[in-house]
């Protein structure tokens, strides 16, 4: 199967002064599509960095980046932004939702700036919430919503696009575990009945059970990359 993203000896230098520090060194990776792939790190390991390169907010210092068959290191800011804008979806740490506006309103402001018309952005908005189990709380706002709602009504303004790939930088830290277990459920969810693939970041050892392939940062180095069987087995026998 050809990944949806793939690295080739990647690195990412910062200057501090007089002083460089390696982010990131050599990093080698496979994404495969319609799955769920954890990196996980401590804090400094490098999986920020990381997600933040594989969805083309950073530019590595060395090395090519490929997604859907294309270097996309090699093309201009321009041509990089209309890939993020068409085919990726972000999801935050902090939900980053206009608070003055309510659930149907966020995901539906977005997809106004995608271009889409009035009414195709209505029906999608409210196709996407659905989805998310948030039909009955759409017109709420995001203050009076529960953290692992809010995030929810993230994860359907990141979707409703319909990105080939979601990445998610930290989704489940400011949520209690019981959110958290929902926020896991609901993206395996995606991945297995809407086809879309997920990156996500994490230190939560409790999280790890439930990804396709876990890659452990430490120090700016791969140090593992590790299947899980399960949800392999669960995809060769087409369930997926």
């Amino acid at each position: 199967m050809v990944p949806i993203i793939s690295t080739e000896a990647i690195s990412r230098e910062f200057h501090v002064g007089k002083d460089v520090v390696h982010a990131l060194k050599d990093i080698n990776i496979n994404i495969e599509a319609k799955t769920l792939t954890i990196l996980k790190g401590r804090s400094g390991s490098g999986k920020t960095t990381l997600i933040n390169i594989l969805g083309g907010l950073d530019k590595p210092s060395s090395g090519k980046l490929v997604f859907d068959g294309e270097e996309i290191t090699k093309l201009t800011l321009n041509k990089i932004d209309n890939i993020r804008r068409k085919h990726m979806g972000f999801i935050f740490q902090s939900f980053a939702l206009i608070s003055l506006m309510s659930a149907f309103e966020n995901v539906e402001f977005a997809l106004k700036i995608a271009g889409y018309s009035y009414s195709e952005a209505k029906k999608r908005a409210e196709e996407c919430l659905e989805l998310v189990g948030l039909t009955k709380r759409m017109h709420h706002r995001p203050q009076e919503m529960s953290g692992g709602e809010q995030q929810r009504v993230a994860i359907a303004r990141a979707i409703a696009h319909n990105p080939r790939i979601i990445f998610a930088d930290e989704p489940t830290a400011e949520l209690d575990s019981h959110n958290a277990v929902l926020v896991m459920k609901l993206f395996r969810d995606l991945v297995e009945k809407e086809g879309i693939t997920i990156v996500m970041t994490t230190h939560d050892p409790n999280m790890m059970e439930l990804g396709d392939c876990v890659i452990t940062l430490e120090d700016g180095l791969v140090i593992e990359e590790k299947q899980n069987e399960l949800f392999k087995g669960e995809a060769n026998n087409g369930s997926m």
